[in-house]
């Protein structure tokens, strides 16, 4: 049966390649090269999965076998295993590199130091420009230097917004306190509203809201020539050329009327409350008649002539802080003291040429009055004696003067517009004294000036241009850039204004009739 045969010699053949002798040293390199192939491979992958792991999450894996490598990592040292079986175990990632390099990043940037956020970090004029490693360590010693008040400095680059933040610290206390430094970096943990804001007015821009007009119930139908905050209620006074006298309480947002006087054939040239509140007085524009309207009885009472006045015409005066002289300005630069009680002129005093101004110091001992050819003239009331006499410097004819409250600043206004800041005490004492600032906002004749209650704000102002009004800051000396408003016409020409008895309100009277009122917010009081 060939069939039969033919499978058998198959299965014979078969079975002797099976019995064939082996190549073990040929296994064995095929079998080493397996392994290592595989044990790259196995590397890829954990290294892989540590990448995924650091990207995208399993902290609680990752901490398990960190820790289970470190382990591995000291028994391998401690057993003598060779420094690639530990490599073996676990391999940490090697520190990334950059993949690009901005070759700007080597370049010393210079910060400019003209800006007005900067100009207080100069120590001289030369400082024009300054690295910003040098302008970090300036802010630190301004810091430093200021620690008696919190200060806040917003530096400001053409890239980065910085801000340094200094809090008030005693120099005497040693570091050594655990439980201040503890609660310190609390504090720095957390973010929230830490930094109050300072008493001071900060210069720059003042914050304030445009309100109803303060006699928005009656309007003036000519021109005011007084608006005058009441110095002890929280009422306003208008006055005008329409004849009337108006009262109005103030409360930002409907200013109800109180009442209103009408003087026959009387146009107001000024009116002023008395010291105490309890009076108004009210002068004329063609004759030396003044009226005088008594508040707590309701009664208007005219005086024609005063006794030892000898004068045509009264048109300006003012109010001694005591309550007890009316000060007139009469011609050819006289000056008359009047008794509020009496009525009559008890001493008088002469400057050389005309007046244009005059102001009672905060005690109400000395007087102040200004020529329009430019001179400064200081009076002792009680003796009338001259104490000092100076030229406004750069004057060439005055217009206007204020007096701060605080007696620490007098302003000085000119017909070109130039507002001259003094202090004070050199001008009781210096025979030439040097303004401390001279304000060149206005282009027209500067004249009106008033100093807030506080000596934070000079409010000066023309009458012979619209919006011709700015609010100076002191002691910086500097404009509050955001008033008048721009491009907005809410002022038009300024004849008067005054700020309330605690800075909360301000009001300028204008040529429509309208007493404008602002009130600035960074006073809490009336």
């Amino acid at each position: 049966m060939p069939v039969v045969k033919k499978c058998k010699k198959k299965s014979k053949r078969t079975l002797d390649n099976v019995l064939e002798p082996v190549n073990f040293k040929q296994e064995e390199i095929k079998r080493k090269k397996h392994t290592r192939l595989i044990k790259v491979l196995g590397e890829e992958d954990e290294s892989v999965k540590l990448l995924e792991d650091l990207v995208f999450g399993a902290e609680e894996e990752l901490v398990e076998r960190l820790g289970v490598g470190s382990e591995e990592d000291s028994s391998a040292e401690a057993s003598g295993d060779s420094e690639p079986e530990a490599e073996s175990r676990l391999q940490c990632p090697a520190e990334r590199k950059a993949v690009w390099e901005d070759e700007d990043d080597g370049v010393i940037e210079e910060v400019d130091m003209t800006q007005r956020f900067r100009e207080d970090l100069k120590k001289s004029d030369a400082e024009s420009r300054m690295t910003n490693q040098k302008l970090q360590q300036r802010l630190k010693e301004h810091c430093i230097d200021n620690t008696q008040f919190p200060v806040t400095i917003i530096q400001k680059t053409d890239m980065v917004f910085s801000v340094l933040i200094c809090f008030k610290g005693d120099n005497e206390e040693e570091e050594g306190d655990e439980e201040e430094d503890d609660e310190d970096t609390e504090i720095l943990r957390k973010t929230g509203n830490y930094v109050g804001t300072s008493t001071s007015l900060p210069k720059g821009i003042i914050k304030l809201k445009k309100c109803l007009n303060a006699n928005n119930e009656k309007p003036g139908e000519d021109r005011l020539t007084t608006v005058q905050f009441h110095p002890s209620a929280q009422v306003i006074m208008t006055a005008g050329l329409d004849h009337s006298i108006s009262l109005f309480q103030v409360d930002g947002k409907s200013n109800p009327k109180i009442q209103s006087i009408h003087l026959e054939k009387f146009p107001v040239n000024k009116a002023c409350f008395s010291a105490n509140g309890e009076q108004v007085v009210a002068t004329g524009m063609r004759n030396k008649l003044f009226y005088i309207y008594d508040m707590m009885e309701g009664k208007v009472l005219p005086v024609p002539s005063v006794q030892g006045l000898n004068e045509q015409r009264v048109k300006e005066f003012e109010v001694s802080p005591d309550n007890e002289f009316l000060l007139l300005t009469g011609s050819s630069g006289f000056l008359h003291l009047m008794t509020m009680k009496t009525k009559e002129v008890v001493r008088s005093m002469k400057l050389n040429g005309n007046v244009c101004a005059t102001a009672f110091t905060a005690d109400g001992g000395k007087v102040f009055a200004h020529s329009e050819e430019g001179e400064v003239y200081v009076w002792d009331v009680r003796s009338s004696k001259c104490l000092n006499r100076f030229v406004d410097d750069g004057c060439v004819r005055g217009t206007s003067l204020a007096v701060s409250r605080e007696g620490l600043y007098v302003a000085c206004g000119s017909q070109s517009g130039v507002v001259n800041i003094y202090s004070q005490k050199a001008c009781l004492q210096d025979p030439a004294p040097k303004p401390l600032k001279a304000v060149m906002n206005l282009l027209t004749p500067a004249t009106s000036l008033r100093f807030n209650p506080t000596s934070e704000i000079l409010a000066i102002a023309s009458r012979a241009a619209d919006e011709a009004t700015r609010l100076v800051h002191i002691p910086s000396f500097t404009v509050f850039s955001n008033f008048p408003m721009f491009r907005r016409k809410t002022i038009y020409r300024a004849h008067c204004l005054d700020f309330s008895p605690n800075s909360g309100f301000y009001s300028v009277a204008n040529n429509k009739g309208h007493a404008v009122l602002f009130r600035l917010l960074h006073y809490k009081d009336f």
